[in-house]
């Protein structure tokens, strides 16, 4: 089989590069990347020399690039990772959200129906689903209510993918996963933040009282999953993938410090991000039930995992935090009172 996968330089999409080349010898792979901040080749620096991969420098808002890719690579299959994925950032440039996640996955599925391409997954999010009240899990059916701008072009992605599976008959599947964590994520999201703050014993910043809930996924466990979906999902049909691990944000904060061996009076309480969802809750049964995935990192053995990898890999966050991560986080946490 030949995979396009998009965004392959992000921090889930290199880690299903590498996974999906280890996995299977049949199996070559042909990524497209913008290499924005997000982006970074040194995240696949494992099988750059791998003759199975190829990698495009290039836009999936492109019509041209992604139609060359699609008609000249005999692409089976694409697996859709490219998006703007921060929720922070989204509420500080909606517009870049909407070009990438919106317009950027409309030229890829219009693109994929004329090269009548094979299998079409479009990897998306738990946030599609909104803030669920306790002791409510979210399944595949449950309504779409986005709180953030990231949230609602992931959601308008989603069902634009299922219109084109009704209108066209394009074999889209749809997943959407709960929060990922563990190596070579960029520390703008939680849990790789804290990691590298409190390394350096730097504040850790905790968004308003810290008691918002999300469920956690070790990243190689998403990527089981997705292949899991590429390779025995029903076309047309959306799988939520969780991690049976749901604990506030506080608690995953401390558990850091802990492993750090770093004070918890790092932790510094700030204003909280506007439109907070309170709580994140998957249902991932039909999954399992359909293609005998299950998760098999423990949180109690990946995070700490992750804390050493951080700990191992300094001069790679040294290296993404580069001026423009530090305008961005100047930018989102400079205005927010400690209390």
């Amino acid at each position: 089989m030949k995979l396009l996968v998009t965004g392959g330089a992000g921090f889930i999409g290199s880690a299903f590069v590498r996974y999906i080349l280890s996995e299977s010898t049949a199996t070559s792979v042909v990524t497209l990347d913008k290499l924005t901040y997000a982006g970074n080749l040194e995240n696949l620096a494992s099988v750059l020399e791998d003759r199975r991969y190829r990698f495009v420098h290039g836009d999936i808002c492109d019509r041209a690039t992604v139609a060359s890719i699609l008609q000249e690579g005999d692409i089976d299959a694409i697996v859709h990772f490219a998006a703007e994925s921060h929720v922070d950032r989204s509420i500080l440039s909606p517009d870049d959200f909407v070009e990438t996640n919106i317009r950027g996955t409309a030229t890829l599925l219009d693109a994929a129906r004329q090269a009548k391409t094979e299998r079409f997954v479009l990897v998306s999010t738990d946030e599609v689903y909104g803030d669920i009240e306790a002791p409510l899990e979210a399944d595949e059916t449950f309504s779409l209510k986005p709180s953030s701008p990231y949230a609602a072009s992931k959601a308008a992605a989603d069902l634009l993918a299922l219109s084109y599976f009704r209108t066209f008959r394009l074999p889209v599947l749809i997943t959407r996963a709960s929060n990922n964590y563990g190596p070579y994520q960029f520390p703008e999201k939680l849990i790789p933040l804290m990691i590298s703050n409190a390394l350096e014993g730097a504040p850790l910043p905790v968004y308003g009282d810290g008691l918002q809930i999300r469920d956690w996924l070790y990243v190689d466990d998403h990527c089981r999953g997705i292949h899991a979906v590429l390779q025995r999902g029903r076309e047309g049909e959306v799988y939520n993938i969780g991690g049976n691990c749901a604990l506030p944000n506080r608690e995953v904060i401390t558990r850091v410090l802990q492993i750090v061996g770093a004070p918890e009076t790092l932790m510094q309480t700030v204003a909280d991000r506007p439109g907070h969802d309170r709580r994140y809750a998957l249902a991932s049964e039909k999954l399992a039930r359909e293609t005998g995935f299950v998760p098999q990192m423990s949180f109690e053995l990946g995070l700490p995992a992750t804390v050493q990898w951080y700990r191992d890999h300094a001069a790679w966050i040294a290296h993404v935090r580069s001026g423009e991560y530090r305008d961005y986080y100047r930018q989102n946490y400079g205005w927010r009172d400690s209390s």
